[in-house]
């Protein structure tokens, strides 16, 4: 069977928690949540079961065992096999020593700035920096809440990058809203604040 495209970091996460211990989807679901790691890989109960069952196809994670819990359904515990190890880890050492490609959609809307006026641009960007502040707040209250659990650094660490990107993107930001008021990439025309190369976009 070949092997499954790596493109589900829920996947990862299953597998890395499973290499921990074994636990039933609920733990898993559970155990992500405290950490902090639906923050950055997303996660709902119906794609979580659907992912645990690709990881069983794919021989990478198995059933090992059954639990019962009061009134709760018996649950199924999985653990990764030995090929799910060695896929845990290859997938993680890529991840961490190859920087890959990404789209993230700000940077296409940056791509077409100039469709917009200079005045319509500040007002969107404003808009941004301020929701950017509200994340950055969440994200740090999210990573005080996990580390007052109990939870060592080391497996919260990706919530800490997570807020200096944020950080970064705010203070860019910021940079730019001056640029564009400063006049380093535009001019004032009859009072107006135009961009400084003028775009025929209509042909």
């Amino acid at each position: 069977m070949p092997k499954p495209k790596r493109s589900n970091l829920l996947a990862l996460a299953i597998l890395s928690l499973l290499h921990e211990r074994p636990m039933h989807p609920y733990e898993i679901g559970v155990t992500m949540r405290q950490r902090g790691l639906s923050d950055s890989i997303k996660l709902n109960t119906g794609s979580l079961y659907a992912v645990i069952e690709g990881l069983l196809k794919n021989n990478l994670i198995e059933s090992v065992g059954t639990e019962k819990e009061g009134r709760h359904p018996e649950r199924t515990i999985y653990g990764p096999t030995e090929e799910g190890r060695a896929e845990f880890f290859d997938w993680l050492r890529s991840l961490l020593r190859l920087p890959a490609k990404e789209y993230p959609q700000f940077a296409a809307g940056l791509s077409f700035l100039a469709h917009l006026t200079p005045g319509e641009v500040l007002d969107l960007l404003a808009e941004r920096a301020e929701a950017l502040v509200k994340q950055i707040e969440e994200t740090r209250s999210s990573m005080e809440a996990t580390r007052s659990m109990g939870i060592d650094r080391l497996f919260v660490i990706e919530q800490e990058y997570s807020l200096a990107l944020l950080e970064a993107e705010r203070n860019w930001i910021h940079k730019l809203i001056k640029d564009i008021e400063n006049g380093s990439i535009t001019e004032k025309k009859d009072g107006k604040l135009n961009w400084a190369l003028s775009f025929d976009f209509q042909g």
